[in-house]
């Protein structure tokens, strides 16, 4: 698992968006880059997770997950469920099954 203490996750309702930033030293003093987000539609009863990113610096790290591990818990409370149409967050599902019951099948 990656060192994702610095990492903080914003909930963007307006844009339909999380995005995920890391503090950063820069000539300027501390800052945030943002490392990648996670747009998602919000339907009356479940939430369709259309596509996740990360920027090539980023990847590997373990930031995908944990913006996806956010998400799902973020929405958990609400009680709507989720259509996993993008492919990392559907496998992040089958590799956790402690969100399977919150995901419905993608229609083809």
């Amino acid at each position: 698992m990656a060192d994702v203490g610095n990492l903080r996750i914003h909930h963007s309702p307006g844009q339909e968006r999380y995005e995920a930033w890391l503090a950063s030293e820069s000539g300027d003093g501390l800052g945030e880059d943002l490392v990648g987000y996670l747009d998602y539609v919000a339907e009356d009863y479940q939430v369709v997770l259309t596509h996740t990113v990360v920027r090539e610096h980023y990847s590997g790290r373990g930031y995908a997950a944990e913006l996806v591990r956010t998400v799902l818990d973020d929405i958990r409370p609400s009680g709507k469920r989720v259509v996993p149409v993008c492919s990392y967050v559907r496998h992040f599902i089958e590799q956790h099954p402690e969100y399977a019951d919150m995901a419905v099948p993608v229609p083809q």
